[in-house]
């Protein structure tokens, strides 16, 4: 009997993962981040860390396989066209419309306010010797915030701070350069680092589940719609997809932010193709009428 239940149990489980892997991926846009530091310390690529945490924070969440992450170079180029960000920093209002542009739901901005070490010597006496027992810590602090890029609302404000220590007889001090990632990774401000990802990645985690997914209509020609995402995006052939025309934006008199718009179903669609390596997707009209570019595409 139990080893009948634990069946079902596993069963079941499966299912949800099944499920749960189904899903269109919500997309993610990680800004670099800002180095408020002495800017002392570099990667061992030669990158500050401010690079170096940013291309940490996108792995992650590629790894995690739960997110579609939007290419560095992608949000680059959008900055660029729209001479965004020439200031080198990067907004909230702006980081909401390069994400708009780019079809993500959440843009990741961070600024890193403590990178490094600090050691001391703590006295002491081992059989009648005097005993300098050094101590090093390591540590880093993100001040991050998650913006919603559909109304660029700062959704999360939080400082993440970690740290790591070690102590013993002889506890050299490193230099302010790594020589290779192994080097980094083994050191205790590699550890803290990456501790500080994790604690992000979780953030994200928290704020993505309650985001709704959205695509949008490319290119309408005769029968073919074609939309974005595509398979990057966990979008696959037979799904299928409710469309909605957008009003006009509803924007707070006070704070100046959009609050939303009106929308009107104008139809379904499944999809019948997956294009551009990935990136796009072609479908037909299930039912409805009258669909055009800029149209959002969203779950049923």
């Amino acid at each position: 009997m139990i080893s009948k239940l634990h069946r079902i149990a596993a069963a079941l489980l499966m299912m949800a993962a099944v499920t749960a892997f189904a899903q269109p991926k919500k997309r993610v846009a990680v800004f670099v981040f800002e180095d408020k530091t002495d800017h002392s310390w570099h990667w061992w690529d030669g990158r500050a860390p401010g690079d170096g945490m940013s291309d940490m924070l996108t792995t992650a969440l590629v790894k995690s396989g739960k997110y579609s992450v939007i290419e560095r170079q992608e949000i680059a180029r959008v900055l660029s066209e729209q001479q965004l960000g020439q200031s080198g920093l990067v907004t909230a209002e702006s980081a909401a419309q390069v994400g708009k542009m780019l079809g993500v739901e959440l843009a990741v901005m961070g600024s890193i306010t403590e990178f490094g070490y600090s050691k001391k010597d703590v006295g002491g006496r081992l059989k009648g010797f005097g005993l300098g027992v050094k101590s090093q810590k390591a540590t880093v602090a993100v001040d991050v915030r998650l913006v919603s890029t559909t109304t660029g609302e700062i959704l999360v404000a939080e400082n993440v701070r970690k740290e790591e220590s070690s102590s013993g007889l002889s506890v050299s001090t490193p230099e302010v350069d790594f020589e290779n990632e192994s080097e980094f990774d083994n050191s205790i401000v590699g550890k803290a680092t990456r501790a500080a990802i994790e604690d992000i990645v979780v953030l994200v985690d928290e704020n993505m589940g309650s985001m709704a997914w959205e695509g949008k209509i490319l290119k309408v020609a005769g029968e073919v719609i074609t939309i974005k995402p595509g398979s990057d995006g966990g979008v696959k052939v037979g799904d299928k997809y409710a469309v909605f025309t957008k009003g006009e934006d509803l924007i707070d008199p006070d704070t100046g932010l959009s609050l939303g718009s009106e929308e009107t179903k104008v139809g379904v669609i499944e999809i019948t193709a997956i294009i551009a390596n990935g990136k796009a997707s072609q479908a037909r009209a299930v039912s409805g009428s009258g669909f055009k570019v800029g149209d959002l595409v969203r779950q049923e």
